[in-house]
């Protein structure tokens, strides 16, 4: 028996819970992605360009989906206050309440039952591969500031007190403390 093989074959089951023909609770896999990914997203990750790599489709469709997603009142788009070029989406409260319907949540159930132990082997095995087949692939996968390499982190003393700043390199910009376990497209992983 292949271990490696049948786990990925679960894997590719377990997957056709993301994607699928029609639509559940009137939503197509690909926007509920959106959807969930921009639930999650930091603020330099919910534009449409970012939402385009992170469904992995054109620009094009990703307006799409953000239209349909608009239309249906879970999201709304805004112009960046720093650039009138660019368009910052947010998921509105109706989206948020939307998202207990969510078809992913029955994985979520599944996997939240485990002890934290297992959850922990479970999340790091999943991000091996993934760091894995991103160094096959030439490529990057989106994940949380606080594993980038980009993520700066200064410790402040004053008055005896120490205090935790985080900036990103990248995007050269301050980072408060809670964004630092939301996605981010431009996410790069350390190399060992």
């Amino acid at each position: 028996m292949n271990l490696a093989r049948e786990s990925i074959e679960l894997l590719e089951q377990a997957a056709r819970i993301l994607w699928f023909e029609g639509t559940k609770h009137g939503l197509r896999d690909r926007e509920w992605m959106a959807l969930r990914f921009l639930s999650r997203a930091n603020r330099f990750s919910r534009t449409p360009s970012a939402l385009a790599s992170y469904v992995g489709t054109t620009r094009g469709t990703a307006s799409f989906i953000i239209g349909e997603l608009e239309r249906l009142g879970y999201l709304e788009r805004k112009r960046s206050a720093t650039d009138k070029r660019s368009v910052t989406l947010s998921v509105t409260q109706q989206g948020k309440k939307f998202l207990v319907r969510d078809p992913v949540n029955v994985l979520v159930e599944a996997v939240a039952v485990l002890d934290d132990d297992v959850k922990i082997r479970f999340r790091d095995t999943f991000r091996h591969v993934l760091d894995q087949s991103d160094a096959a692939e030439q490529r990057h996968h989106t994940d949380v500031c606080k594993r980038c390499i980009f993520l700066r982190e200064d410790r402040i003393t004053t008055d005896n007190k120490t205090t935790v700043e985080f900036s990103c390199r990248l995007f050269r910009a301050p980072i408060a403390e809670a964004e630092v376990d939301l996605l981010c497209t431009s996410f790069e992983h350390h190399r060992q």
